[in-house]
């Protein structure tokens, strides 16, 4: 009999997500007639910017023309793509990035969790603590770390706990750790970090020849002209980060699947005989065995976010959601209850009231509201006792949603 990745079984009961949707299931099942609204994964509702389309079919029209067709793309993605992400959302920034270090994929999601691919298994790990769940669960699957306590914290993991006495931003930490995963805006909280604080933790990176992983899937979202969207905005950067980005928040293609790994050609590991060898070569390697590329058809539409009427559809969207973020941070305070985020993010973070724990107020929103939202306790042990409210879905159902949380929580 083959066996199997043990790894796997040291992996709590269910992934945060489907044990959501499960709940979400029983009681759909027990109530059919009750109009439940999600506000849980961040799902984005919106359609796909107009450019985007318009841009996609004149792709598919080229894929029936022989002279226009295209097979196979390159791994790393078109060229075309590349230099309009370089200069868009880099070169403009000041940023000192090329376009060979960027890789087109499928998902930031995917990229987070196939980058260990290039690490060995003896790196230190550090992640703040609530945190996008992907983060820690790839590293289990790899093998990177001991069983989980009752808490649900993993053995060999370093958590950073944030949390409203450190206004979510983590703080540096006393030991030395390899490999740190930092995500801003932040998911769940809808915390930013400060170009200060970015570069603190550039220096204890460089400082200890540790990597950061950086994600920015929601810098879109950031409207604070002091708050930095990439972290190759912070002196040095070069040296010790890698940004994951994605289109899925932005322009809409959580079902359409483009994203992007920038891996600067100057970033360097260590192997096992001492050697410093180049990160760019490795997952260039990676991809090149392990990915076919994004179709020509995606790489075409996401191309169109960066012309000007896309550009003005993008900034539509953005607005659209961070106009649902204030309503459901406004109707909350009102209720009584306390919020975080929500600004310079799609998500608000709830503290949830009268001492409920994170499960029972999504059972109790659930049950007697019939909303959905996302317990903070799936986000890690320091998520306890918070929920994250998404602000993805139709300004109808987020006004029907905060009516029917205010009417029962409101004093």
């Amino acid at each position: 009999m083959a066996t199997i990745n043990d790894n796997y079984l040291k992996l709590k009961a269910g992934y945060l997500f489907p044990e959501i949707a499960r709940r979400v299931s029983t009681f759909s099942e027990a109530n059919p007639d009750a109009p439940i609204i999600k506000l849980g994964i961040g799902d984005v509702t919106e359609p796909l910017p107009e450019a985007c389309r318009t841009a996609m079919v004149k792709a598919v029209e080229d894929m029936g023309d022989r002279s226009s067709f295209k097979g196979y793309g390159p791994e790393q993605g078109y060229l075309w793509l590349q230099e309009k992400i370089v200069q868009h959302d880099f070169q403009s920034r000041g940023c000192e990035v090329d376009a060979s270090e960027v890789f087109i994929s499928d998902g930031s999601k995917c990229d987070c969790g196939n980058i260990l691919d290039i690490f060995g298994k003896d790196n230190k790990i550090a992640v703040t603590d609530p945190v996008y769940p992907v983060y820690v669960d790839t590293n289990v699957m790899a093998g990177h770390t001991g069983p989980a306590n009752e808490s649900g914290e993993y053995e060999g993991l370093v958590y950073l706990p944030i949390s409203a006495e450190n206004d979510f931003t983590a703080r540096i930490p006393n030991e030395k750790v390899d490999l740190i995963y930092l995500c801003f805006p932040n998911n769940p909280t809808g915390a930013v970090a400060t170009k200060e604080h970015l570069q603190a933790w550039v220096n204890y990176a460089r400082a200890h020849g540790s990597i950061i992983l950086f994600d920015a899937a929601y810098e879109a979202f950031i409207t604070d002209p002091a708050i930095p969207h990439s972290i190759y905005e912070i002196e040095g950067a070069r040296d010790c980060a890698i940004e994951f980005r994605s289109f899925s928040k932005n322009a809409g293609f959580t079902g359409t699947r483009c994203a992007l790994t920038v891996v600067p050609k100057s970033l360097k590991g260590r192997a096992s005989d001492g050697t410093e060898v180049e990160l760019h070569k490795l997952w260039n390697r990676r991809q090149s065995t392990k990915f076919n590329g994004v179709s020509y058809i995606v790489q075409r539409g996401a191309e169109a976010v960066y012309s000007e009427a896309g550009q003005a559809q993008i900034k539509e969207l953005i607005s659209f959601y961070l106009e649902n973020a204030r309503i459901i941070r406004e109707q909350l305070t009102a209720a009584g209850i306390q919020v975080y985020g929500g600004v310079n993010a799609p998500y608000v973070w709830v503290k949830t009231p009268d001492g409920l724990t994170s499960w029972d107020f999504f059972d109790k929103l659930l049950q007697s509201c019939h909303v959905v939202g996302t317990p903070g306790s799936g986000f890690g042990a320091a998520g306890e006792g918070y929920f994250r409210i998404s602000a993805f879905n139709s300004r109808d159902n987020v006004n029907e949603a905060m009516q029917r949380i205010t009417a029962k929580f409101k004093a």
